[in-house]
């Protein structure tokens, strides 16, 4: 088997993890590892893209609240919805309180139940409210918030794609990764991003430069506590329980950009 390249990393992680038109050229356990300590790039670029989509209609003239609803539905539209519905079918594999062999059923399901879409509805809400928030202070609060919390959220990705961390099926995207990721180079790429988060967060002050840091560390904290919960329900992780993890880091660091 050829030796993996970065170039072959950075195309799993793309055309995996977003809806931009990067074809995976390599499908094994090596580029999977590539692919998941990339992660954080490809939520790097949809954040740019999500701050991209704020700014634009903020320059032509647009409220705070279009601004956000925009900046929360970029990530979702560039990643076809998949992080979403993965939220939705672990919040009811989660809320079906059935063994993991039925949650896991349950969560196969293309319906939603009404544990998914309370989910999915606060959520966004908390997202949209957010970006709201922001916004309404200054467009460069919004787009950092966008970046930062995009950014996160596939850094989370990276931290249960670590070794140690079964699959919950034999097929199927979470088998693909799960485990790929050396423990010290996730962390690694972890504390890389809440160095960047804080620089990206220094020109706005002392203030920001801590809260961006402490907004990826209490994110991946969040993740980490659902991500051992899913892990105990369903014996281990499925291509849902990333993309749950996912929107769980960004809600949970937009939370903390907003606070103060």
């Amino acid at each position: 088997m050829p030796r993996t390249s970065p170039a072959d990393g950075i195309r799993f992680a793309f055309g995996t993890l977003t809806a931009l038109p990067v074809r995976v050229t390599r499908w094994d356990r090596e580029a999977a590892r590539g692919g998941m300590q990339c992660a954080p790039l490809a939520g790097l670029v949809i954040g740019l893209c999500a701050a991209g989509a704020g700014g634009a209609l903020t320059l032509l003239g647009a409220g705070p609240l279009l601004a956000a609803v925009a900046t929360a539905a970029v990530p979702a539209a560039l990643t076809r919805g998949l992080h979403l519905d993965g939220l939705a079918d672990t919040a009811d594999g989660l809320g079906s309180a059935k063994p993991a062999e039925d949650a896991l059923r349950i969560m196969k399901q293309s319906d939603i139940g009404p544990f998914g879409v309370i989910t999915l509805l606060l959520v966004l809400l908390a997202q949209v409210a957010v970006f709201f928030q922001l916004y309404a202070d200054s467009w460069v609060r919004g787009a950092l918030a966008a970046v930062v919390s995009a950014t996160a959220a596939r850094l989370a990705l990276t931290l249960a794609a670590r070794d140690g961390v079964p699959p919950a099926r034999p097929e199927g995207l979470g088998a693909a990764v799960a485990g790929v990721v050396p423990r010290g180079r996730a962390l690694g790429v972890a504390a890389a991003v809440v160095l960047a988060a804080a620089a990206a967060g220094a020109p706005l002050g002392a203030a920001d430069a801590v809260r961006s840091a402490a907004s990826v560390v209490l994110a991946l904290s969040a993740a980490e506590l659902l991500l051992r919960h899913c892990v105990r329900r369903f014996g281990g992780v499925t291509g849902d329980v990333f993309g749950s993890l996912a929107e769980t880091a960004a809600t949970c660091a937009l939370v903390v950009l907003a606070l103060g």
